[in-house]
């Protein structure tokens, strides 16, 4: 076995998060990025490694799911998610991009991170 790093940047998901009402009520776009790291064999075969589709489609279900004020505790519960796919996962890092937060004042992006890994 052998370890890797696998990312998957950029992934979007329109969901419902925030503080404000309206926030909710119309939601908007997040951005997530994933880092994780895997222990996976060199035979060439997927059941050996974890699926960056399997990762990506729970990134996003989850996201879509059960609204929280704050972005730290969407990274931390998609962080959760992801440990759980697999025993695989030695370590990952989840970030949350929200473009589009209600701030007054021109930015380019807000986000959060969360990183751990097995206990």
């Amino acid at each position: 076995m052998a370890k890797f790093e696998i990312k998957l940047d950029g992934l979007k998901v329109y969901a419902h998060h925030g503080v404000f009402e309206f926030e909710r009520a119309l939601g908007q776009e997040f951005i997530l990025d994933a880092t994780l790291t895997v222990e996976s064999g060199l035979n060439d075969e997927l059941d050996e490694s974890v699926s960056y589709a399997v990762v990506a489609e729970t990134l996003v279900q989850d996201a879509k799911s059960n609204p929280v004020n704050l972005l730290e505790t969407l990274a931390h519960r998609l962080h959760t998610k992801l440990m759980e796919l697999s025993p695989r996962i030695l370590a990952a890092t989840v970030i949350v991009h929200k473009p589009n937060a209600p701030i007054d004042l021109e930015f380019t992006d807000v986000s959060v991170s969360y990183s751990g890994g097995r206990d």
